[in-house]
C-alpha cells in the first residue's frame, strides 16, 4: 500500500492534479486562441525552414539562378495547401483533417491509408525534429561531446512526453518564447540580408530570365524543367506540419472555424516568407555549401560579418543566439507530433481501426495512450538510427504528401459532386484540381528519387501499419456482430415504461450491485444469471454505470449531454425491467474520463447506503484469449474486482461466452 501511495504522489507531482472534465473552465482553459495554436501547431511547418529550402537549393546542382523560381513556387505551394486545408476545416469543423476527409469523401480504406501515413509521419516528426535540434546544439560544442548526442535526444523526447501528459496549453506557453525568438532572429536576418543587397533586387527577375534562356539553349527546355521540378519536389519537407491545424480543430477557441482560418493565415504567411526568403538569400549572397555548417548558418554569418565585421566580438554571440533559437524551434516542432499523432489515433479509434484505448482520456484530460505511443516510437526510431538525421530524413516527408494528395482528391470529389447537383463552386474546384496535381506530383517525384535511399522503408512501415489496422478492424467488426446477437437475444426482455408504484428499497436487506457497460445484452446476461444463481436472495437491485468522457464526447457541451442521455436511458431499462417484476431497483451514474476512479466513487456511495451488498459484472470469454484480446478490450471488471477485494468487499465476475 505504501508503494501505491508513493507512486500516486509522484505521479501527481510529475503529471499534475486530476482535472474535472465536466468543469467548463477546464475545457475552455485547454482551448487555444489562434495565436497560441500557431505556436503549438505551426512550429512544425516553420521549423522545416531549417532544412527544406536548403535541400531544394542544393538540388539545383549549381544552376543557382533557378532559385528564384523555387522561391516563388514554394511560397505559392504553401498558400495552395493552406487554402485547401481551410476548406477541409470548413467541411469538417469537428476536426479529423486528412483522415476524416479521406474517410468520408473517398471511403474508409482511403481514410485508413491517410491516417496510417499521418501516424508514421507524426512519429518521424518528433524523431527528426529532436535529432536536428540536438545536432544544431552540439555543433556549438567540442567534438568529444558527440557520443552524448543520442542520450540527450532520448532525454529531450521523454521530457516532451511527460510535458504533454500534463496538458497541451502548459507545453505551448513554455515553448512560446522559443517560437517568437526564432521569428525575430530569422525574420530580421532575412529582411536585413535582402536590404543589404537591395541594389540587386530590381535586376533579379530580368537576370534570371536571361540566364534561364542561356541554360535552355545549352541543355534544352525539358532538362531545365526537370532540374527545377526535382529541386521543388525534394524540398517537400518544407510543407510538413501544415495539416496539423485541421487534425486538431477541437483544440481551438470558439468560433473554431474562424480561429482555424486565422491560425492557417499566420502559418501560411510566416512559412512562405521564411522559406521563400531564405532561398532568395542563398541566391543574393551566392552561398556555397560548407562542411559541418548548414546553408542557413553560412548565409547568416556572411550577413553578420558584412554588418558587424568579421572580428566583431558581438558576431559569435548573435550567431549563437540565432542557431540556438533554430534548434529550440525544432524542439517546439517535435511537440506537433505529440499533438497531431494522438489526435489522428483518437479519430481512428472511434472508427475501430486502432484499439479504443487511444480515444480515452487520462485524468489530466489528455489522450495519454497516443502521447505515450508517439513518444516511445520516436525514442525507438532514434535508437535504431543512432539519432542520425541523414538516415531519418529519407524516411520523412513522404507520408505527409500521401495525406495531402488524398485530402485534395477528396476535395476534388466533393466539389465535382456539388457541380453535378447544380451548386458550382468553380474557384474551390480549381483549387482542388491544382492542389491534387501539385501534391500528387511532389509525392511521385519524392518516392521516385528517394526510393532506393530509404523511402522504401517508409512505405513498408506504413503498409505494416495499414495491415495491422485492417486486422484490428476485422476483429472489432466480428466482436460487434457477436454482441449484436447478444443484444438481439435479450431484446424480448426489454421493458416498457416505468411503473406507477415501484417497490420500495430496503437498505438493510441483501443487495445486488451490477456494473453496467454500453451493451444492454451484456448487462441483461449478468442480471438474469444472478437471478438464476441466487434466486430471490437479493431484495435490492442497484445498477451502476460510468459514462466515459473520451476525445469525442469532450469536444462540446452537446456531446456531453448526449452521452449523459444515453447513460440514463440505458440504466432506466434495467430499473424498469426489475420494477415491472416486483423487484426494488435503483440506478446511479457518473460521467468522467477515469472510469475506475468514477466507479470507485459510485461503489463507495452504494456501500455507505447498502452495507449488505455483492457486486456483480460480466466478462467476455474468447475461444483463444491472449495478450491481443486483452489489449483490444478494457479490463475494468477485473480491476474493480481487485479494488473491492482489497477492501474485503465481495464481487463476482460472471463469464459470458461470445
Amino acid at each position: 500500500m505504501f508503494g501505491r501511495a508513493y507512486f500516486k504522489r509522484l505521479k501527481r507531482i510529475v503529471i499534475g492534479a486530476p482535472r474535472n472534465p465536466l468543469a467548463s473552465q477546464h475545457r475552455e482553459g485547454m482551448l487555444l486562441v489562434a495565436f497560441l495554436a500557431w505556436v503549438g501547431l505551426g512550429a512544425d511547418g516553420l521549423s522545416s525552414a531549417n532544412y527544406g529550402p536548403e535541400e531544394s537549393f542544393l538540388a539545383l546542382m549549381g544552376y543557382n539562378h533557378l532559385a528564384l523560381y523555387l522561391a516563388v513556387a514554394t511560397a505559392i505551394t504553401v498558400f495552395i495547401i493552406c487554402l485547401g486545408y481551410i476548406q477541409v476545416i470548413e467541411l469538417f469543423p469537428q476536426g479529423g483533417g486528412g483522415y476524416r476527409i479521406a474517410s468520408v469523401l473517398l471511403g474508409p480504406k482511403a481514410g485508413l491509408v491517410s491516417g496510417s501515413a499521418l501516424i508514421v509521419n507524426f512519429m518521424l516528426t518528433i524523431a527528426i525534429s529532436i535529432a536536428s535540434g540536438v545536432d544544431a546544439l552540439f555543433s556549438l560544442l567540442p567534438v568529444e561531446w558527440q557520443p552524448w548526442k543520442l542520450p540527450v535526444e532520448i532525454v529531450i523526447t521523454l521530457a516532451l512526453l511527460v510535458a504533454n501528459l500534463r496538458g497541451i496549453k502548459e507545453v505551448v506557453l513554455v515553448l512560446m518564447p522559443i517560437f517568437l525568438g526564432f521569428l525575430v532572429t530569422h525574420g530580421g536576418l532575412i529582411v536585413l540580408g535582402m536590404s543589404m543587397h537591395a541594389d540587386r533586387l530590381p535586376t533579379l527577375v530580368p537576370d534570371t530570365i536571361t540566364e534561364t534562356r542561356n541554360l535552355v539553349g545549352a541543355i534544352g527546355l525539358p532538362a531545365m524543367l526537370a532540374v527545377v521540378l526535382q529541386a521543388f519536389a525534394l524540398g517537400g519537407g518544407t510543407y510538413t506540419g501544415i495539416e496539423a491545424v485541421s487534425n486538431n480543430v477541437h483544440m481551438l477557441k470558439e468560433p473554431r472555424v474562424r480561429s482555424a482560418r486565422w491560425t492557417m493565415a499566420y502559418m501560411a504567411t510566416s512559412l512562405a516568407f521564411t522559406a521563400g526568403g531564405l532561398i532568395i538569400l542563398y541566391l543574393l549572397w551566392a552561398v556555397v555549401p560548407e562542411h559541418g555548417r548548414t546553408l542557413n548558418a553560412a548565409t547568416f554569418r556572411l550577413i553578420l560579418e558584412q554588418l558587424l565585421g568579421a572580428d566583431s566580438p558581438v558576431l559569435p554571440v548573435v550567431m549563437l543566439m540565432t542557431l540556438a533559437f533554430a534548434a529550440g524551434l525544432l524542439f517546439v516542432a517535435a511537440n506537433t507530433g505529440f499533438l497531431g499523432g494522438p489526435a489522428v489515433l483518437a479519430n481512428m479509434a472511434a472508427d475501430r481501426w486502432v484499439p479504443h484505448q487511444f480515444s480515452q482520456f487520462s485524468n489530466r484530460l489528455v489522450t495519454q495512450n497516443g502521447v505515450l505511443m508517439m513518444g516511445l516510437s520516436a525514442v525507438g526510431v532514434l535508437i535504431l538510427t543512432g539519432g542520425q538525421v541523414s538516415i531519418i530524413v529519407v524516411l520523412y516527408s513522404i507520408n505527409v504528401f500521401i495525406s495531402f494528395a488524398l485530402s485534395f482528391a477528396g476535395l476534388l470529389v466533393h466539389w465535382l459532386a456539388e457541380l453535378r447537383h447544380g451548386r458550382p463552386r468553380i474557384g474551390r474546384l480549381l483549387l482542388a484540381i491544382l492542389g491534387t496535381v501539385v501534391t500528387g506530383g511532389i509525392l511521385g517525384v519524392t518516392v521516385y528519387t528517394k526510393f532506393t535511399q530509404g523511402a522504401w522503408m517508409t512505405i513498408l512501415i506504413t503498409g505494416l501499419v495499414i495491415g495491422l489496422c485492417l486486422m484490428i478492424r476485422q476483429y472489432y467488426e466480428e466482436h460487434r456482430r457477436q454482441m449484436a446477437k447478444v443484444d438481439a437475444l435479450f431484446a424480448a426482455t426489454a421493458p416498457g415504461g416505468p411503473v406507477d408504484k415501484p417497490p420500495p428499497l430496503d437498505p438493510k436487506k441483501p443487495t445486488a450491485v451490477f456494473l453496467i457497460g454500453a451493451n444492454t445484452g451484456s448487462g441483461m446476461h449478468t442480471l438474469l444469471t444472478a437471478r438464476k444463481l441466487f434466486g430471490d436472495r437479493f431484495k435490492n437491485y442497484i445498477f451502476l454505470r460510468v459514462g466515459e468522457i473520451d476525445s469525442s464526447s469532450f469536444r462540446s457541451e452537446d456531446a456531453l449531454k448526449q452521452l449523459e442521455g444515453e447513460v440514463k436511458a440505458s440504466l432506466d431499462q434495467f430499473v424498469n425491467y426489475c420494477q415491472r417484476r416486483g423487484m426494488a431497483a435503483a440506478a446511479y451514474y457518473r460521467l468522467g474520463a477515469d472510469v475506475m476512479a468514477e466507479l470507485t466513487q459510485l461503489a463507495d456511495k452504494v456501500l455507505a447506503e447498502y452495507p449488505d451488498c455483492v457486486f456483480l459484472a460480466s466478462k467476455l470469454l474468447f475461444q483463444r484469449e491472449n495478450l491481443v484480446t486483452r489489449l483490444l478490450h478494457n479490463q475494468t471488471a477485473l480491476a474493480m474486482q481487485r479494488e473491492l477485494h482489497m477492501r474485503g468487499v465481495p464481487m463476482l465476475i460472471l463469464p459470458m461466452k461470445v
